[in-house]
């Protein structure tokens, strides 16, 4: 006779996909997806930076529950820190919810992976996961850049690799590809594999095999002190935690709160030495492709210089998602979403010169100047 109580969850096979803001790591999970077994649930968590959730909508915009795809988001910053127990909320529904053969996790491009691999590593989730290899993302133009190779994430990023891939390898120049290799290997010893990879396009068979990284965390750490030369202590979630810190407005359910009157919403978000602005819009509200697309090419020669932008919009013409990243705008055509969303991520030091508020304020007007007129 049986209970009816659905199997215990265990050893989940668990890959974090990570890598630095606009390198492609939504690509390499959409395509990673694309590869999925017919007969297999794979589950997506996925981080943001910005308060306003719009990766899923990338994510459940191609595949579908009844493909076998479930998407959870965790918007808000570094899921390790200011959102940790919304992560596990949120993973522990998602699980719940899906029962996957497969789980892979997006943290946001300024999240911190070895915090996220401390908490995913904790004693609760000990028999549920079993954590396989690590991937980040890096765009090997990158490393000529001081803002990204003095950053403490981008590095950290690196340094908890169990394979790093050099995404966009279509752009690079000759040295590109030895220029990534190097700097990785001033970096680790052993090295981690180095791939290279086009629009985000992985092998699945990357995904398998345990985590060296997390088998490494794992290990006792020898520490000396004056009273006891032969002391020894082990990883816990609060050794070795990077301080790093998120401004967050306190409206944590921005995603779920009803939309007011004047059918949208703004809300913002800080840290890493970036801004993040963000807007959710009714979906009755209908954005004129034309103007849309106007605006979008303003916003990615903008002196202001854009790092990232993401939306989801509902347009005239269908619904699309929008990419700006490095000066290049792409735009894909989705099945359904729920209502448009956007999100610009700027410098914080250029939006403290320009006017964080008078910034946020032009550009929502020229949001706004972009609908279709109701009459």
């Amino acid at each position: 006779m049986t209970t009816g109580k659905p199997e215990k969850l265990s050893a989940i096979p668990t890959n974090i996909i990570s890598g630095f803001l606009g390198v492609g790591k939504t690509s390499a999970i959409l395509s990673l997806l694309e590869a999925k077994p017919e007969n297999e649930r794979w589950a997506v968590l996925v981080n943001e930076f910005g308060e306003i959730g719009i990766d899923g909508g990338f994510f459940e915009g191609v595949h579908t529950e009844q493909s076998g795809v479930f998407v959870r988001e965790v918007p808000g910053g570094c899921m390790c820190c200011a959102s940790g127990l919304s992560m596990q909320i949120a993973l522990n529904q998602l699980l719940a919810r899906s029962r996957p053969h497969r789980l892979l996790i997006e943290p946001t491009g300024l999240g911190h992976p070895r915090e996220v691999l401390e908490v995913l590593s904790a004693e609760h989730y000990q028999e549920v996961l079993n954590i396989q290899k690590n991937i980040t993302l890096v765009d090997a133009r990158k490393l000529t850049d001081i803002r990204y190779t003095l950053h403490e994430t981008f590095n950290q990023q690196i340094d908890v690799a169990d394979i790093v891939v050099g995404n966009k390898e279509d752009l690079y120049q000759e040295e590109s590809k030895q220029l990534l290799i190097d700097y990785v290997a001033n970096r680790r010893n052993p090295m981690p594999d180095i791939v290279f990879a086009q629009h985000g396009k992985l092998a699945p068979s990357l995904l398998d095999g345990a985590s060296d990284v997390v088998k490494a965390m794992k290990q006792p750490i020898p520490h000396h002190s004056y009273d006891d030369e032969h002391h020894t202590h082990e990883n816990t979630d609060s050794e070795h935690h990077d301080h790093h810190h998120h401004k967050h407005n306190q409206a944590r359910n921005i995603n779920d709160m009803p939309l007011p009157q004047s059918g949208f919403v703004k809300i913002e978000n800080s840290g890493e030495g970036f801004q993040s602005m963000g807007w959710r819009f009714s979906p009755y509200i209908v954005f004129n492709r034309s103007a849309l697309h106007g605006w979008l090419d303003k916003l990615r020669l903008d002196k202001l210089k854009v790092e990232r932008l993401k939306a989801i919009m509902i347009t005239n013409e269908g619904i699309f998602s929008y990419n700006i990243v490095d000066d290049a705008i792409s735009e894909k055509e989705l099945d359904d979403c729920l209502e448009s969303r956007i999100e610009v991520i700027i410098n914080e030091q250029v939006a403290s010169k320009a006017g964080a508020d008078d910034i946020s304020g032009m550009w929502e007007q020229q949001l706004v100047a972009c609908q279709l007129d109701e009459n």
